[in-house]
């Protein structure tokens, strides 16, 4: 099994060595893994991947040949076992925009109460209500029915993006920082955040200096050398990665390749929809990864411009209310953790994919902007122009 890892490792495009591999072997026998998966897969990424531009493909081959080994996450607050037998699909709701219009929405702390006591009343499988937890209908709770704000629980994906809560474990892939740009305007566009300076050991030939030195010596060469110049711009990227998100990828690559390579000093996080109180670097080991925004504030200091990438479209109940994300129990709002990173980051912009025209119609976007302080920016070469312009100050 090992040596099929090792292959399809090397088949995949990270280039990992035999003696890297011979490495990792002899971890394993020397005990370092102990029978546990996430140390065993650690010890295999710290060994055989160099560079973190591979460890997307890593994640995906390690995936691939020990699957099943994942540990399960649960840290949402109500808290059950839903029988499969109740979300089984045996058929998909579809109403007409009339029917669609008639249904109303639970307010937040209504649709929570009335959550616990479905799950304390239930006792069967349900199919095309309007009450219990089941599958095709109007109920605020199950799967492949309609309804204009409730929790989803056991559908693959997303149909109509009006849930404000999803029950079911998330899974987010990673972006892939080697895709090729269709066009080179991203670069140029964040060119304008970098600020140049000599820092360092001389090491770059300073030709002007060099030539008035060498004509002083009588014609003798006299090389001068100085320090090269780098960028000492620092910034922070935090990405919205899945759900909604899923539809700007490619735009989102393309930027998240343009900007490893403009800034020298780049650190990069991902979020769901809405920042709250942790974060984290891989989406395919997030439960393992977590990182406490408290911890991102304490490690990279005010200096580092913030830049959130995101569309900003979700239910307004995730960045006003407590409790309100989809992915887990929050304690705090979102807002109230986006106000804190904005007082540590003064210099921040939010980048957002979708086309600016549609802006007024989320609330939730509304919501995000006015946080920001008007600092949103569409994901256009205008936009990502005057995002650097607003950095820059």
């Amino acid at each position: 099994m090992f040596t099929r890892f090792f292959l399809e490792l090397r088949q995949a495009g990270v280039p990992a060595t035999i003696k890297e591999y011979l490495t990792l072997l002899e971890a394993l026998k020397a005990g370092a893994a102990a029978y546990d998966v996430e140390d065993f897969y650690y010890l295999s990424r710290a060994a055989l991947v160099k560079d973190e531009r591979h460890l997307d493909r890593f994640d995906v081959v390690f995936g691939t040949v020990f699957k099943g080994l994942e540990k399960p996450e649960g840290d949402a607050e109500v808290k059950a076992e839903i029988p499969e037998e109740w979300l089984r699909k045996l058929a998909e709701r579809f109403l007409t925009p009339e029917e669609m219009a008639k249904l109303q929405a639970m307010d937040w702390q209504e649709l929570m109460e009335t959550l616990k006591k479905r799950l304390e009343e239930q006792r069967g499988r349900h199919q095309g209500g309007s009450k219990w937890i089941g599958t095709g209908g109007t109920s605020p709770f199950g799967a492949y029915g309609y309804n204009p704000a409730g929790i989803r629980i056991g559908q693959k994906e997303s149909r109509h993006r009006r849930a404000v809560k999803v029950w079911d474990k998330r899974e987010f892939k990673n972006l892939d920082g080697d895709v090729e740009l269709g066009t080179r305007n991203i670069k140029l566009a964040l060119r304008r955040l970098r600020q140049f300076a000599r820092e360092g050991t001389a090491t770059e030939l300073d030709i002007d200096d060099t030539i008035r030195a060498t004509a002083n010596n009588a014609g003798t060469l006299d090389l001068k050398l100085v320090p090269e110049r780098q960028n000492r711009v620092k910034v922070l990227l935090l990405f919205d990665i899945g759900g909604s998100m899923d539809d700007h990828i490619k735009v989102a690559e393309e930027l998240f390749t343009a900007a490893r390579y403009a800034f020298k000093h780049l650190e990069y996080f991902y979020f769901h929809n809405c920042l709250y109180e942790r974060l984290w670097r891989d989406n395919r080991r997030r439960s393992a990864t977590l990182i406490p925004t408290v911890q991102l504030m304490n490690t990279y200091a005010s200096d580092y411009r913030l830049i959130f990438v995101g569309d900003a479209t979700m239910s307004p109940y995730e960045i006003t209310e407590p409790g309100a994300s989809v992915e887990h129990w929050n304690e705090e709002s979102g807002r109230t953790w986006m106000g804190r990173l904005l007082r540590a980051y003064p210099k921040a912009v939010w980048l957002n994919p979708k086309p600016e025209a549609f802006w007024d119609y989320t609330p939730s976007l509304t919501l995000i902007k006015s946080i920001m302080g008007g600092r949103m920016f569409p994901l256009t070469i205008q936009g990502l122009d005057n995002a650097m312009k607003a950095l820059s100050r």
